[in-house]
């Protein structure tokens, strides 16, 4: 590959640093609102009954696949440990905001401020744990897979490393909001089938802007197929 001109290394640091942004914002966002369920009939064939907090997060997969497609592993384990800091600093900020006295005339008072945050200390503990089993292991198999299909197949890659560790972090963070008393036992196994099927479904669905965003970084960039941007940052 053509080494990358300034400009041209400007502008994949500042990719990079969006999709960076929309990864973290992502992940933040879910753990804050999980809290809240919903059901989805899916045309009859199946209801779905999710937290609201999982519709942002396969957001963070289809992010990190593009990124070790396009940037590489290293850069994709970077934006995975930024995302694990940028989780906690946020669980931080809810503590100090809690312990902070509402006045009488605020329309949230300190009791609906704990209903609905106060869970988010263990949310974001089970978040964690989900999260870093499922994204290294999403980040290992795309590589494993790229590597043995030569880089070939794309919506291989994408799926298949997706398909599995969607199942981890939905049993792993399921698991532990059970052991701790916040969702009953007797829900997991619906919330575990409803949660993984939905992330299948979502991952099944994103592949189209992944072949999009991948096609349109290695068009700009002039990289080949399964080659990755190698660059000193600037």
């Amino acid at each position: 590959m053509t080494e990358l001109n300034w400009k041209e290394k400007f502008k994949a640091q500042q990719i990079y640093m969006i999709l960076s942004a929309l990864f973290i914002a992502s992940l933040v966002v879910s753990n804050l609102i999980f809290q809240k369920f919903f059901s989805w009939d899916f045309f009859g064939l199946y209801t779905f009954e999710v937290s609201v907090g999982i519709l942002p997060y396969p957001v963070t997969f289809l992010i990190t696949d593009i990124i070790s497609e396009v940037y590489g592993k290293k850069k994709a384990n970077q934006v995975v440990t930024t995302g694990i800091f940028a989780s906690f600093f946020s669980l931080l900020i809810i503590y100090i905001a809690d312990a902070v006295p509402a006045t009488v005339w605020s329309p949230i008072g300190n009791s609906l401020f704990e209903k609905v945050f106060g869970a988010t200390a263990i949310a974001v503990f089970a978040s964690m744990v989900a999260y870093l089993l499922a994204q290294y292991i999403d980040i290992q198999l795309f590589h494993f897979w790229k590597r043995l299909t030569k880089g070939r197949h794309l919506w291989l890659r994408n799926n298949f490393s997706t398909f599995l560790s969607q199942f981890v972090d939905t049993f792993s963070v399921l698991f532990l909001l059970c052991s701790f008393g916040k969702i009953d036992w007797e829900l997991f196994g619906d919330l575990l089938l409803s949660g993984f099927l939905f992330k299948v479904l979502i991952a099944a669905l994103d592949t189209p802007f992944l072949y999009a965003a991948v096609y349109g970084l290695r068009r700009y960039f002039d990289l080949k197929a399964s080659e990755e941007l190698q660059y000193q940052e600037i």
